[in-house]
């Protein structure tokens, strides 16, 4: 009976497996079997859905991670499949387990998630933290989750009032810092390093070489922007001056990258970034090598040099720019594809850039977001830290 028992859960786990994977495109296949097992048959239904609808390829990818968490948390915590709609009981419960105070949990080991839930996560990957999550994960995971409840056509208790103070006296208890999500910046000086490391004529080293400059010089790309990049977004422009107030200064090559869909846009919006010179010459070097002519701009390379269909995934970036550190003989721990964003914005305010003209290609909607990154290299350079010296 155990073993027929078995063989129908793994039958069905199988069906799930085979639903994402008309969700390749979205969904990173190296987490297909995870997610099938984790998500149910009405989970892959409705992600299916949310596709067909047209929600963004990022933002799905979220609803899938954050459902499985979702899942597998509800299973551990009550021993019990995650309900639809959730009582408002089992979110503060979410909010109590992830959000804690470190001083009251070394007293009272009971406090916060229980060891169980933790040790059921972890063996399932799905738990790194040691302390209580950042509150910007925890609300993150809580608006998936009330997405999901309003797709399903049903009302939850996420706006109540309850689960507002609870969320409100969590994060001040937790006291957890804001982790930036690059420790360091990679300005102009990190940038020639990384290249420096793929300076060689194999196809991985022109890909590389093309992706960092291309991430950079765009304004500094997001990971997930720059694997979407696709050959129909690039469109050819008339050469520039080298030096826009010398006529006779040396052409370079132009192209403009049209952005589409970002994290702050729409696709609707059309939004554009240019690129000249090097950057434009490593680009089409590299799609001509790789006899790339449409699809996705950046791809996937196996051992042997030989070019995939499908474009690579956002963590693949990071995971490049994370072996080009370590071949650079920088600490990859320090660093992330976000370095390319902030670093982009910190090495403007290094040149003298105003603020306003770097945010045109970075694509930053918040001033004070953008300001962060470039008032911190902006201060180093000032005489407003240099009143005692």
């Amino acid at each position: 009976m155990a073993g027929r028992h078995k063989s129908i859960v793994a039958e069905a786990i199988l069906h799930r497996a085979e639903q994402l994977d008309a969700l390749d495109a979205i969904l990173p296949f190296d987490r297909r079997d995870q997610l099938a097992a984790l998500l149910t048959d009405d989970d892959v239904a409705t992600l299916k859905h949310l596709a067909s609808e047209g929600m963004g390829d990022n933002t799905l990818r979220a609803l899938a991670s954050d459902l499985g968490y979702l899942e597998t948390w509800c299973q551990l915590a009550t021993g019990s499949p995650l309900p639809w709609p959730a009582p408002e009981s089992l979110l503060l419960k979410f909010v109590a387990h992830h959000l804690w105070d470190p001083l009251k949990h070394a007293e009272d080991p009971s406090h916060g998630m229980p060891m169980e839930v933790q040790n059921g996560l972890r063996s399932q990957r799905l738990l790194r933290a040691d302390g209580p999550h950042a509150p910007e994960t925890v609300r993150r995971r809580l608006t998936s989750w009330s997405i999901l409840t309003r797709w399903r056509g049903l009302t939850g208790a996420f706006d109540g009032p309850a689960l507002k103070s609870a969320l409100r006296l969590a994060v001040r208890a937790s006291a957890r810092l804001r982790q930036r999500k690059s420790k360091k910046a990679i300005t102009g000086d990190i940038l020639a390093k990384l290249l420096d490391a793929c300076a060689g004529e194999r196809r991985v080293d022109l890909r590389d070489r093309a992706l960092l400059l291309t991430a950079f010089a765009s304004g500094g790309r997001r990971r997930s922007e720059v694997a979407a990049l696709r050959v129909e977004d690039l469109i050819d422009e008339d050469p520039v001056q080298a030096d826009p107030a010398d006529p006779g200064s040396p052409p370079l090559p132009c192209l403009s990258i049209r952005v589409g869909r970002t994290k702050t846009t729409t696709r609707d919006d059309d939004e554009r970034v240019v690129l000249i010179g090097r950057p434009v010459l490593a680009l089409k070097g590299w799609l001509e090598a790789a006899g790339i002519e449409g699809g996705p701009v950046f791809r996937r390379i196996d051992q042997w040099e030989n070019i995939d269909r499908r474009a690579l995934t956002p963590q693949s970036v990071n995971l490049i720019l994370k072996g080009r550190c370590t071949q650079a003989g920088l600490d990859p721990t320090l660093f992330s594809a976000h370095g390319l964003r902030s670093g982009y914005l910190t090495e403007a305010a290094n040149r003298g850039i105003p603020l306003p003209e770097a945010m045109q290609q970075s694509l930053h909607k918040s001033v004070t977001q953008a300001a962060r990154d470039y008032n911190d290299a902006e201060r180093k350079h000032g005489r407003a830290a240099r009143l005692v010296t």
